[in-house]
């Protein structure tokens, strides 16, 4: 704050805007030392006080596929289009995570930090950002899991698959698109969500749950390939369908997965769309949440 000797004149101005419908970006910016704090403060306190730590970020994906392989190969005798269970599971498992994560993770925004944002005026939307980032760095390290176990299969058990399993394909190049078709669904969803529970809290219980279900029309646990090609389309109707094959094809080929651009084009576009939406209702509801939560 800067006196005069006659008013004062303030550095920055805070006042409410009740026409303003959408996100401030420019803001965003100014606020980003604030946002790697949130950062630094998710990740550390997500793994606080237990007795493995971090080590729960490449635990989790282990046991879960190890769950995957028992239920859907050995028991269910679900195929995985040629490729091994292991691989194919591990990387369904990693993909799905992420976008599960920031859904439930920024579902929760309001509810989880009305605390401070009853106390302290910051862009509220840098709360579910550092939730995106945070998990994304968990990707990361589920991410290179992946790539080690691999690179074991291509180095050691080449034998006992197809090798035409092992070939990389050009669809890597796409893997920032995808990873930013998941931030933007997840995010999109997650703000949505957010924005109802601020009134409808039984959506908080419905979520998890729902995004459960969601995997199993994903193809996480089944290969699309599997699927008759004139059907294949009514499934690609979920955002994340397009992603998860379009990962599949860049790691395994396009013999054991379906590339379209029609179906990544549409989860990229789908995801933008979400993501307008949430960002617009997040606006419109983080004026007055404080009245209804």
């Amino acid at each position: 704050m800067r006196k005069s000797k006659n008013k004062e004149s303030w550095d920055l101005v805070i006042r409410p805007s009740s026409k303003r419908t959408f996100i401030n970006i420019p803001e965003l910016f100014r606020y980003k030392d604030l946002l790697m704090l949130f950062v630094k403060r998710d990740f550390i306190s997500l793994y606080k006080q237990t007795v493995l730590g971090p080590l729960w970020v490449v635990i989790q994906p282990i046991l879960t596929t190890i769950t995957f392989f028992i239920v859907f190969t050995k028991i269910a005798s679900i195929g995985t289009g040629g490729v091994p269970p292991i691989l194919f599971y591990m990387l369904g498992v990693t993909v799905w995570t992420y976008f599960s994560d920031c859904v439930i993770k920024t579902s929760d925004t309001f509810i989880t930090n009305q605390n401070i944002f009853g106390k302290v005026y910051f862009p509220r939307l840098v709360v579910p950002l550092s939730l995106v980032i945070t998990n994304l760095i968990k990707f990361g390290i589920q991410f290179l899991l992946f790539l080690l176990v691999y690179l074991y299969f291509a180095l050691f058990t080449g034998g006992e698959a197809d090798p035409n399993a092992w070939s990389l394909s050009w669809q890597l190049a796409l893997i920032p698109v995808l990873l930013f078709a998941m931030a933007f669904l997840g995010l999109g969803v997650g703000l949505i969500i957010s924005a109802l529970t601020t009134k409808y809290r039984d959506l908080r219980f419905l979520i998890q749950f729902g995004i459960q279900l969601a995997m199993y029309g994903t193809p996480v646990v089944w290969p699309l390939s599997g699927i008759p090609e004139e059907h294949q389309w009514k499934l690609a109707i979920n955002p994340m369908t397009g992603v998860v094959e379009t990962f599949k094809v860049a790691f395994f080929g396009a013999d054991f997965a379906v590339f379209n651009w029609a179906y990544l084009g549409y989860s990229f576009g789908f995801s933008f769309i979400i993501l307008l939406i949430g960002m617009r209702l997040f606006a419109k509801v983080e004026k007055s949440f404080m009245d209804t939560i």
